[in-house]
């Protein structure tokens, strides 16, 4: 226990001094700690004491990035500190700790191992081949590619649900004007979020919801209605509208209760970008007295049939009735599990790192059966090697470094 003073002397807190010595802090540096009573006023004049006897407020994540190059953390486990505290959910706080103690990393350094072991014996072979190391013969080589695929592909599943823990999904809902869109915007968020009423067009700009379904984050997007017309600022609603669905997870289209999509319908169904999911929901069911339900859809043009979760729903967004098919459709679209179990948090850079490394050895298999060349298998196993040590931060570019840590809170 002790005083704080300011430069002339006068006591600005009392508080504790803890002192941490190299290399037993988070850094892995000497570290002084000093606690205050807390508030935003006493913490200011300490902070600005601090300063001037030669201090300086840390940058963005600085702390964590000391921690990773003095070999304390790895970058997953950095990163997982930001995502930690940035949880929402209960799971993604899990998630988050599991990553935070190494669980992920474990998994991507035990991968990085049998690929280093693969690559020394393929390329071993190639610069020795008086060895008589028949690699081409080796019936084994082809076995362990199957079983390297097939660990990523575990990997990369747990991973898939971190990142919707993480992220979560961003769900637009699209639509003509005075189908219902602003009404399911509301009953999904519990509350009155969005103007409802009987003019078309009311909705004039994007409007955002974050809930939660079983701890699955969806970011909710309510658009303007999609029509030819209008004035200057419902063209600018309508424009926004579908920049919204260009980057959305997936697409409710929300129609009213009828049996086939109408022409404008269709119209906005072509116009959507190629592979967005897409759902189409049949809204105000009560004034047909009609049943709820979730079917694969049948409506739509052949050459919609491919995008994924295509499906139809019959729901009111006035009473509620069927909103528990579209909450479990929406966890089904995202590929959401309800345990959390062998999941860690992960980011889309981690995403696309483990998609990388699958393809170099599905590529170096591929070269294997049909060129039989150990040089080309060589390179992809470099390749996936590379690609999954990024996520760890064992291959990483400055610039990588960079990009990361900045995004952390002020000094985390």
């Amino acid at each position: 226990m002790g005083t704080f003073y300011d430069t002339y002397g006068g006591a600005i807190d009392n508080g504790v001094a803890l002192y941490f010595p190299a290399p037993h802090s988070f850094t892995g540096e000497d570290i002084l700690e000093l606690q205050g009573h807390g508030g935003p006023v006493v913490m200011d004049m300490l902070v600005k004491r601090v300063i001037e006897l030669g201090g300086r407020h840390a940058r963005p994540g600085e702390f964590s990035e000391r921690a990773f190059l003095n070999n304390k953390l790895d970058l997953a486990q950095a990163e997982a500190i930001a995502d930690l505290i940035a949880s929402g959910t209960e799971q993604a706080a899990k998630a988050a700790l599991r990553s935070l103690q190494g669980e992920f990393s474990a998994r991507i350094y035990a991968l990085v191992e049998k690929v280093i072991a693969l690559r020394s014996y393929i390329e071993a072979a190639i610069d020795f081949p008086d060895d008589e190391v028949d690699f081409l013969a080796d019936s084994s080589v082809t076995a362990r590619l199957d079983e390297l695929s097939g660990e990523i592909a575990i990997v990369l599943n747990g991973a898939r649900q971190g990142n919707l823990l993480t992220e979560g999904m961003s769900v637009v809902v699209a639509g003509k004007p005075n189908a219902g869109k602003s009404s399911l915007l509301n009953r999904l968020a519990g509350r009155e979020a969005a103007i409802v009423t009987e003019i078309p067009g009311t909705t004039r700009d994007v409007l955002r919801e974050h809930i939660h379904i079983d701890g699955l984050p969806l970011h909710i997007v309510d658009t303007a209605g999609l029509r030819e017309g209008g004035d200057l600022v419902e063209q600018e609603g309508i424009r926004r509208a579908w920049n919204e669905i260009a980057s959305a997870d997936i697409v409710l289209l929300v129609t009213e209760n009828q049996a086939v999509l109408d022409e404008q319908e269709r119209a906005i169904v072509k116009q959507l970008p190629p592979g967005v999911p897409l759902t189409i929901v049949h809204n105000k069911i009560d004034l047909a007295e009609r049943e709820p339900a979730l079917v694969a859809s049948g409506i739509l043009p052949p050459a919609t049939l491919v995008r994924p979760c295509t499906s139809e729903i019959w729901l009111s967004a006035k009473t509620g009735v069927g909103l528990d098919l579209l909450r479990v459709h929406l966890k089904q679209c995202a590929g959401y599990q309800d345990t959390i179990e062998g999941i860690f948090s992960a980011r889309r850079r981690h995403l696309d790192a483990l998609y990388r490394a699958q393809d170099a050895i599905l590529t170096g298999q591929r070269q294997l059966q049909e060129t039989r060349a150990g040089e080309l298998l060589a390179e992809e196993l470099r390749q996936a090697q590379n690609a999954l040590a990024e996520i760890t931060g064992k291959f990483s570019s400055e610039d990588l470094l960079g990009r990361i840590f900045s995004s952390f809170c002020i000094g985390k």
